[in-house]
């Protein structure tokens, strides 16, 4: 039975993993961080991870990129995997978490849903085939809380494109003070933010007279957690240092 520490462990996704593992028998959370340092389930919860001295086998961080240093010193210093859910993590924070994976495994994805990663196979299919006759634009919604933009799982979708395409595309996030025609090698990428969409991201190739669009909805955050706690399933039986994603878990059951 894995022992899980959850970071952001009282934030709404933090609550819908720790719904899952409840529901688990071979899922256990021993403990949670959070700023808000107040236990809503049966584990005790701290403010920093320096502060819990237990044993645990995985965390799963679902919290906030401005904690990813604090969090990453954590698991280095116990040698304990990490999956890192969180998004909107700067560069200097990607090269920390790439070093990371040099000691320690490190899940890291910036979608937690299979659909998602499934939908990225489909994008490199089509962008492989439409190639530069067919301009890519990448539209995603989600609720009026979250804080990054554009969100990962956007960028993880644009790389996935640009991955297939004949040239070295552009991403370009706002055009409203472009004044001109819309040059071929670019991926715009456009939010949204209102309500309490979950999450929606919609991938358009353009051509001379027709669209081809392919979408996700994500419905509910269940979606997001289930994958969470199956990576950290996953994860926790690694011993090899390295950087993993969904397709990795995907391959493995």
């Amino acid at each position: 039975m894995p022992k899980i520490v959850l970071s952001g462990c009282n934030g709404r996704m933090g609550r819908a993993i720790t719904d899952i593992c409840a529901a688990k028998p071979d899922m256990q959370i021993v403990a949670g961080f959070d700023l808000n340092a107040v236990s809503l389930s049966d584990y005790p919860v701290f403010a920093h991870p320096a502060e819990f001295t237990g044993d645990c086998d995985v965390v799963i961080d679902f919290s906030n990129a401005a904690l990813t240093e604090e969090l990453l010193a954590f698991c280095l210093s116990r040698h304990v995997p990490v999956v890192i859910c969180t998004t909107g993590h700067s560069p200097e924070q990607l090269a920390q978490i790439q070093a990371a994976s040099e000691q320690i495994p490190v899940f890291r994805s910036g979608n937690m849903s299979i659909g998602i990663n499934l939908l990225m196979d489909l994008l490199r299919k089509c962008a492989s085939v439409l190639g530069e006759d067919y301009n890519v634009e990448i539209v995603e919604a989600h609720h009026n809380q979250k804080l990054d933009a554009p969100s990962g799982t956007a960028l993880m979708l644009a790389d996935a494109v640009s991955e297939a395409l004949p040239y070295d595309a552009e991403y370009v996030y706002d055009r409203h003070e472009r004044r001109e025609k819309r040059p071929t090698h670019e991926i715009g990428i456009h939010s949204i933010r209102g309500g309490t969409i979950v999450g929606e991201h919609s991938v358009m190739f353009c051509g001379r007279d027709e669209v081809i669009e392919i979408k996700h909805s994500a419905l509910s955050r269940e979606v997001f957690a289930v994958g969470a706690v199956n990576a950290a399933a996953f994860l926790a039986k690694q011993t090899t240092p390295g950087l993993y994603n969904m397709s990795h878990v995907i391959a493995a059951q």
